[in-house]
């Protein structure tokens, strides 16, 4: 397994999350494995029906349908891994089927509800100024929790309003600052050359101890606001990025134009979103029109 998974880290360039979450699936799968074949099962020893039966087994454990998937397309990755290594004659996960995933559509905060967030932190303190920059940049940008607290200085290009972020297999994007964001950052600029301990000399956003933020720190940081300013407490980071591309589509942006701001490998990942509109469409015509 290990060398599979420097081959995700090396070659295929995924983030050290990514790489971790297969780590955990392999992992699980393995010791799943073993406990009912004995330790000296191989992957040589794999055959469909065993992995039918592992498969049975998440769904008997209650696992989520895309925790499930998530596990099998991790286990197949690796299968055809072994495969290209010749140490397989066989892919016994190829005829496998995964569960349906839900179609559950993205969690997205209003409008008013994020204006009135952003304005919350106003304190003068440094990490007050700190928390208005991050929440200001997580909805103007768009990004990914992940991009968001790996943003460096030297990503960041103020005078044209945007940053160079790093996505999902080190893909690189632009992403754009608002004036609000913007502003936020000058103001916390001089609270973070201060701060900054040397191992995070780069970073832009740092913890009171002066090094780089954590992604879940960043969830933290939220929950802090969205309850006062009237949001959904289970508002995680990721809503603020749901939250960006449905006010874009909302407003007529074009969805190609959304889907290179997100990042989208896919445009049917980003066209999820155009479910939102249309539903907020379908509001207005049941309102408006007399027969409806």
């Amino acid at each position: 397994m290990a060398e599979f998974l420097k081959h995700l880290a090396l070659e295929r360039n995924f983030s050290a999350y990514t790489v971790k979450s297969y780590r955990e699936d392999m992992t699980q799968a393995i010791d799943y494995l073993q406990a009912q074949h004995g330790p000296k099962i191989t992957v040589a020893d794999l055959r469909p029906r065993i992995l039918r039966n592992w498969l049975a087994w998440l769904h008997e454990q209650g696992y989520a349908r895309s925790t499930i998937a998530r596990r099998l397309a991790s286990l197949r990755s690796w299968c055809r891994f072994l495969r290209r290594q010749g140490k397989l004659d066989h892919d016994p996960a190829a005829g496998l089927r995964g569960p349906r995933k839900e179609k559950a559509l993205p969690h997205f905060l209003p409008a008013e509800g994020i204006q009135k967030m952003l304005a919350i932190p106003q304190g003068d303190t440094p990490l007050s100024r700190r928390d208005r920059a991050l929440l200001e940049t997580a909805y103007s940008a768009g990004v990914r929790v992940a991009e968001l607290v790996g943003l460096n200085l030297e990503d960041l290009d103020l005078e044209e309003a945007c940053a160079t972020v790093r996505g999902k297999g080190r893909r690189e994007r632009i992403v754009f600052l608002g004036p609000q964001s913007l502003e936020s950052i000058h103001a916390w600029m001089p609270d973070r050359d201060t701060m900054a301990k040397a191992q995070a000399a780069q970073a832009l956003f740092l913890n009171k101890n002066g090094t780089r933020l954590s992604v879940r720190s960043v969830g933290r940081i939220l929950s802090k606001y969205v309850g006062p300013a009237g949001l959904d407490p289970s508002a995680s980071p990721h809503s603020l990025r749901h939250s960006f591309a449905t006010h874009l589509l909302n407003q007529g942006a074009d969805i190609r134009g959304v889907q290179e701001l997100l990042g989208h490998k896919s445009l049917a990942t980003t066209q999820i979103y155009t479910h939102l509109s249309t539903t907020k469409l379908r509001d207005h015509y049941t309102k408006a029109h007399p027969r409806a």
